[in-house]
């Protein structure tokens, strides 16, 4: 399963972004921790509809769990329609969101 991190840079070392929509880019990992790579948002910038677009973007990679400080209705219901569930509050570095994740689901989830 593919977790990805709202972050502000693309490393397990750096912050999670607490903005999904206008994060700089996204820390994609498997649910074991095994980080796959970033991808940078190219939304961050985008005048409107920034969380919808980067919902879009992790959909369409696949991600079925995003990690996030914080993410907007629309972006939220965008993320429902594909399937992909949102998980807010994050905060701390990417690396202590994706164990706190893993920790939360216990070993069978």
């Amino acid at each position: 399963m593919k977790i990805a991190v709202s972050s502000t840079g693309p490393s397990v070392d750096a912050a999670c972004d607490e903005r999904f929509g206008r994060c700089a880019c996204f820390v994609i990992a498997e649910s074991d921790g095994t980080v796959l790579g970033s991808v940078d948002n190219p939304n961050a910038t985008q005048g409107h509809g920034a969380g919808i677009q980067a919902a879009r973007l992790v959909a369409d990679l696949g991600v079925s769990v995003v990690l996030t400080g914080r993410c907007g209705p629309n972006a939220s219901d965008t993320l429902a329609a594909a399937g992909v569930s949102v998980v807010v509050g994050c905060t701390g570095t990417v690396g202590e969101a994706l164990a706190s994740y893993s920790a939360e689901r216990g070993p069978s989830g």
